[in-house]
């Protein structure tokens, strides 16, 4: 009774595992906007449809070999729909590839990484100004399969949500973070970008921003501000500058106090200083003790 028992919670077990086993690998196949049918096996209509086709290739051969074959360059991949339908086959290329005539549908892909412009997008941001930003975006097909079946045309949607991340991005950031960090931008929409277009099959590779256009009237108003700025940093490094040389007299002045000679000594070196061979005239400074003593 109780191995039976046991043979029956073991049992439970397997099936739980396998169970939990088809589930994760489930979750690890591609999720798909439109559901493929290459897992399916093909009805009898299509096995004759087949059949048929291969017979007729055969029959017509050499001539058949014009139709057939394709030659595809290291850069170009191929998908086949036989019947409209998926094969289970992954894409085929470079080189050459054979394909059946009548049933077969190949498709080519291109794997070069291929750029586009965005155009000028007018954007208000986040501190009510109007600017003006373009871009390109660089960018290269992942998955031949997905980039076929899964968008109608992978260009024009990677480049409508470009324009679109571009603008809702610009808009939550001030002017001056615009203007300074244009990486940071373009990193935000490189990122949105990429897990966006992943499922189509495309790979978003790099967003650079090209130029941000603000207003004539706002560039004179940053110019003034900017000069304005330059010139109060001008002022006080100045001022910095005064009070430096303050601080070295006085502290020549407290030095020369406590050794009269050293007052001699510079007072020697002024004369040597303004003396030179074209100096007609000399100035003598006389000192001010000697003076007051006269006159006492």
């Amino acid at each position: 009774m109780n191995t039976s028992s046991t043979q029956a919670q073991t049992g439970a077990v397997v099936e739980g595992s396998g169970s939990t086993a088809a589930f994760q690998d489930e979750s690890l196949q591609p999720q798909r906007n439109v559901k493929t049918s290459e897992d399916i096996p093909p009805n009898r209509a299509e096995k004759t449809l087949y059949v048929m086709s291969l017979i007729l290739a055969i029959v017509t051969f050499p001539i058949s070999l014009f139709v057939c074959l394709r030659i595809l360059s290291e850069f170009q991949r191929g998908v086949i729909l036989r019947l409209g339908r998926l094969r289970p086959k992954p894409p085929c290329g470079p080189g050459v590839v054979f394909y059946l005539p009548c049933i077969d549908t190949l498709r080519i892909v291109d794997l070069r990484t291929t750029s586009f412009d965005l155009d000028t997008q007018e954007i208000l941001t986040k501190d009510m100004v109007t600017i003006n930003i373009d871009g390109v975006v660089y960018y290269s097909i992942k998955s031949p399969i997905d980039a076929l079946l899964q968008v109608f045309d992978p260009t024009e949607a990677t480049e409508k949500l470009a324009m679109t991340t571009l603008r809702n991005v610009a808009g939550t950031l001030k002017l001056m973070d615009l203007l300074a960090s244009k990486e940071y931008l373009s990193y935000q929409i490189e990122a949105i970008l990429y897990n966006s277009t992943e499922p189509w099959g495309v790979r978003v590779e790099r967003v650079e921003i090209k130029e941000i256009g603000i207003p004539d009237q706002l560039k004179r108003a940053l110019a003034v501000e900017q000069e304005a700025m330059r010139e109060a940093k001008a002022k006080v490094a100045a001022a910095q500058g005064e009070r430096d040389a303050v601080r070295a007299l006085k502290e020549a002045a407290d030095i020369m106090e406590t050794n009269p000679i050293a007052l001699q000594l510079r007072y020697l070196q002024t004369l040597n200083t303004i003396c030179n061979d074209n100096t007609r005239s000399y100035v003598f400074p006389f000192p001010v003790d000697i003076v007051k003593r006269m006159m006492k």
